[in-house]
């Protein structure tokens, strides 16, 4: 017999994580074969955790330097998943619409310049309060001013070159997410580590 959640086409790529949960606590995955109470709380506790994501994209000063692998481990040690990843030299009607809310700012010409003058590593992560604890993780736009074990304040010199972007709020995440990826590049997936970073109740 195919399980209900198979059959309500629960894991296809297409539904978003919300939907997933939304599905997940309406039906309290009553229809999972072999699922005791405390693995369905668990399971339930995860989707909902790892329901927010954000955008982060290295730019080309970072990419130039060969600072990818490192900036990429630093938010997977904190215990963050990558849904999405390409390398992408950016239009600059992309880099315009990045930007947008800073058009009117004197140095808005130079902001699509050097964010098209070269390769960018643009990035979905996902996890529990992945929004704000990524701008943790990058620290302040200047770098000089960001606390050392930052990514700009241990790598970056210079406000100019500061090496990566990361979403400034929930809305800002869903509007740059939206705007560098279409909906089938998000890959839906269950790390198996997850077990070991979220506390099971």
């Amino acid at each position: 017999m195919t399980p209900a959640f198979l059959q309500s086409g629960l894991l296809h790529s297409s539904r978003t994580k919300q939907q997933k949960v939304k599905w997940i606590q309406t039906h309290k995955l009553a229809s999972l074969p072999c699922c005791h109470s405390t693995r369905r709380s668990y399971f339930l506790r995860w989707s909902m955790h790892c329901s927010e994501r954000t955008f982060v994209a290295i730019k080309p000063d970072g990419v130039h330097r060969g600072l990818m692998g490192r900036i990429i481990a630093r938010l997977e040690d904190k215990g963050y998943s990558i849904v999405a990843l390409k390398l992408i030299k950016p239009s600059k009607t992309l880099a315009e619409s990045h930007y947008e809310a800073l058009q009117s700012k004197p140095f808005f010409a130079d902001l699509v310049a050097f964010i098209t003058s070269g390769p960018v590593c643009a990035m979905v992560w996902e996890g529990k309060d992945v929004v704000a604890q990524v701008r943790k993780l990058i620290g302040n736009t200047d770098p000089l001013t960001s606390a050392p074990g930052t990514i700009r304040g241990d790598f970056g010199v210079d406000i100019g070159r500061n090496i990566i972007h990361a979403s400034d709020s929930i809305s800002s995440a869903k509007r740059e997410i939206e705007l560098w990826f279409h909906t089938q590049d998000l890959i839906e997936w269950n790390p198996t580590l997850h077990e070991w970073i979220y506390e099971k109740v």
